[in-house]
């Protein structure tokens, strides 16, 4: 049974490699090794025997506003439910930060849904455009679609 954990520096390249994997598709944004030591408090790594498997960020877009960033679960543990429990754990974290909204881009869009986010246009999410879309090769053909939850 996998553990969900933050994750430390010991996990930087096991989460490099799992977006990589990822970023060679076209469908997560690459990181270097840098900047992941960087930011590591950032992120929940799902475990299992040693091995990280499912990978989940939260960044702070705005006083109210964080976004799920680099999910991704390893392709041989998916359908366990690990990217759910990954997301629920992200979730709580942005209860305890007293944020107000959750939102990601995504292109699972099924998943999320059943996560409790609902599809909304992303042009509502200015913080997340100048973030990171003005860097992004998509930025003018983005195919994402933007989900949201409204946290209680």
């Amino acid at each position: 049974m996998a553990v969900v954990r933050k994750a430390t520096l010991d996990d930087v390249e096991q989460i490099y490699m799992l977006i990589d994997r990822y970023a060679q598709r076209g469908i997560m944004l690459p990181r270097s090794r840098e900047l992941l030591s960087r930011v590591i408090d950032t992120f929940t790594v799902a475990e299992e025997n040693g091995s990280v498997i499912g990978i989940g960020s939260l960044c702070v877009l705005g006083k109210e506003l964080v976004e799920i960033r680099s999910l991704g679960i390893d392709e041989q543990y998916k359908g366990r439910g690990i990217g759910s429990r990954i997301v629920e754990t992200l979730v709580q974290e942005a209860r305890e930060m007293k944020m107000r909204q959750v939102m990601a881009l995504t292109y699972e869009v099924k998943f999320f849904e059943k996560n409790g986010f609902r599809v909304v246009d992303k042009e509502i999410f200015p913080e997340k455009v100048w973030t990171d879309c003005v860097n992004c090769k998509k930025q003018h053909c983005c195919d994402e679609i933007a989900v949201l939850k409204t946290l209680d």
